[in-house]
């Protein structure tokens, strides 16, 4: 029986350096959805025979993302490496925006709060469209997986 989904996901705490309590609770709420729902099939293990479901650990390495994919007993799959160059200026908009939206909570009205996260969904939408792009041929995902994805990308490129 296939089960194309990931069950558990790990974030290499060597790479991420430093977060505050807004971008570690969006990390919490980024892994809780993703293990509730989503779709991931990476093709090379796919083909092979296994039919999932799936570990997966992210890192971030010389501007790589590493995506480490195990079965259910943790034995490895596959590793696939991303370049990231073109998802530099996606993680900047959205870190400037989700820093906006923080500010914003904290003293702004609804509506401006509203016209901030209208901003801050354009830019998850478009970057978790252009990770769908890369992981074409990889791996094969739904837009919400890719978005939460993303959100996870983007928390281990905070520097501080």
């Amino acid at each position: 029986m296939s089960d194309p989904r990931i069950i558990d996901i790990e974030l290499d705490e060597a790479t991420i350096l430093w977060r505050n309590a807004d971008i570690e609770q969006e990390r919490r709420i980024a892994i809780y959805d993703l293990i509730e729902e989503n779709t991931f099939k990476p093709l090379r293990a796919w083909n092979a025979g296994y039919t999932g479901p799936y570990r997966l650990k992210l890192a971030v390495s010389d501007g790589r993302l590493a995506m480490d994919i195990s079965d259910e007993q943790q034995n490895p799959l596959e590793s696939l490496l991303l370049g990231l160059g073109r998802f530099r200026r996606p993680i900047r908009e959205y870190f400037a925006i989700c820093e906006s939206y923080y500010q914003a909570i904290r003293k702004a009205t609804a509506q401006e709060i509203e016209t901030i996260d209208m901003a801050r969904r354009g830019v998850h939408d478009t970057a978790a469209e252009l990770l769908i792009e890369r992981l074409e041929g990889k791996v094969e995902t739904d837009f919400a997986t890719a978005r939460r994805l993303f959100t996870l990308i983007c928390v281990l490129h905070i520097r501080g």
